[in-house]
């Protein structure tokens, strides 16, 4: 047997399956406490810390108890092309596809060309899409931005080429292929820049050092900026061989980062499309192990801070950070910002965690508004 059809989405539904057949319904297989209230960003969830678990992903994550849920029909739990149906047109919200070469990218956009306030491109981190930044793009156009925010090649809704066939996932074919989509989209230089996350996130901002002069402001929301900024469990695991083949068709690893990164629960609608491209194929889990696996994420972190210190970086940055990332302190913004004090402005998110844009939007828009 192959080995890439060892690690098929149909063999991540069948082992979730055992476990969420109906709706809401908690695993027997291990106890996990789930708050009965709600606010309205989302439940907030009691985390135990028991040990490593290698098949966590089956009980851990409170999402996705409601992962394979068919409650109408259910003989057809588990069943890939039902859940795949279900939820196959969910979250292209603004979104088109976009050729460029021989790569194919899914970009959203608001406004328009003749928004009054400028363009903004909004650039994503591993394991996540551009969806994360549907409702700050949509408020952000109403307030006269023109908005674009493409998926990483290998993520969310754009082309995820086999490794070694046309793109290898390295820093460089990365700040490459985004030079290309960025030609394409006729989008004028100076823009303003938004970058968040980790991996491709990282990539957004070492692309952004070689190209200062293409940007007119930076925005940064929840990365990795310093040398003491830590790697997420995720990303050492998919560099473990064997195990990381494994991690990386995990269909439900998407959110389960994110809400391993926040205080809040995602509701079930906004994971089905985090799930999606991982459900649908094998395609986006090899991407992001191939990236992890070649990623130098010290190195890349160090480069950062170096280069977005004092006399080397002359542009404004706001910091926006959410005070609830258990991914990232806010040591780490502070640090970062004492790197370039003259130019890094620093607004801390209360009531949201590694990715502000999805947990408090709203917050977000404000901060935005504000610097450009």
């Amino acid at each position: 047997m192959a080995f890439s059809a060892m690690f098929s989405p149909t063999l991540n539904l069948a082992i979730s399956s055992t476990t969420y057949c109906c709706k809401r319904r908690i695993s027997t297989t291990r106890s996990v406490t789930v708050r009965a209230s709600s606010t309205e960003k989302g439940e907030s969830e009691d985390k135990d810390a028991s040990a490593f678990n290698p098949f966590g992903f089956v009980t851990d994550n409170p999402s996705s108890r409601s992962a394979i849920q068919l409650p109408q029909s259910p003989a057809e739990d588990g069943n890939v092309g039902q859940m795949l149906y279900r939820i196959e047109d969910k979250g292209k919200e603004y979104g088109s596809y976009v050729k460029s070469g021989k790569l194919r990218w899914f970009v959203r956009e608001t406004g328009s060309a003749s928004s009054r306030r400028g363009t903004i491109v909004f650039l994503h981190g591993a394991p996540t899409q551009s969806y994360s930044y549907r409702v700050v793009m949509s408020q952000l156009s109403d307030a006269g931005f023109h908005c674009f925010a493409p998926d990483w090649i290998g993520f969310g809704f754009s082309d995820k080429p086999q490794p070694g066939y046309g793109f290898d996932y390295t820093e460089k074919e990365f700040h490459d292929a985004l030079d290309k989509l960025l030609e394409v989209l006729e989008v004028t230089s100076p823009f303003f820049l938004v970058v968040q996350g980790f991996l491709v996130g990282s990539y957004g901002l070492t692309w952004a050092l070689k190209n200062s002069s293409k940007i007119s402001k930076l925005a940064i929301l929840n990365s990795p900026l310093t040398d003491s900024s830590s790697i997420p469990g995720l990303f050492q695991q998919l560099r473990i061989p064997l195990y990381g083949e494994f991690t990386s068709q995990n269909a439900i690893i998407a959110e389960r980062f994110i809400e391993g990164g926040s205080p809040y629960v995602l509701k079930n609608e906004k994971a089905d499309v985090y799930r999606l491209p991982y459900l649908s194929s094998s395609g986006p889990g090899f991407a992001l192990l191939e990236a992890a696996r070649k990623a130098n994420f010290k190195g890349t972190f160090s480069q950062i801070a170096e280069g977005f210190a004092t006399e080397r970086w002359d542009k404004p940055i706001l910091l926006a950070w959410g005070l609830s990332d258990k991914y990232l302190p806010q040591s780490v913004a502070e640090q970062f910002q004492k790197g370039n004090p003259a130019q890094i402005q620093l607004k801390l998110i209360e009531g949201a965690g590694h990715m502000p844009q999805e947990d408090w939007p709203e917050k977000v828009v404000d901060a935005f508004r504000m610097f450009f």
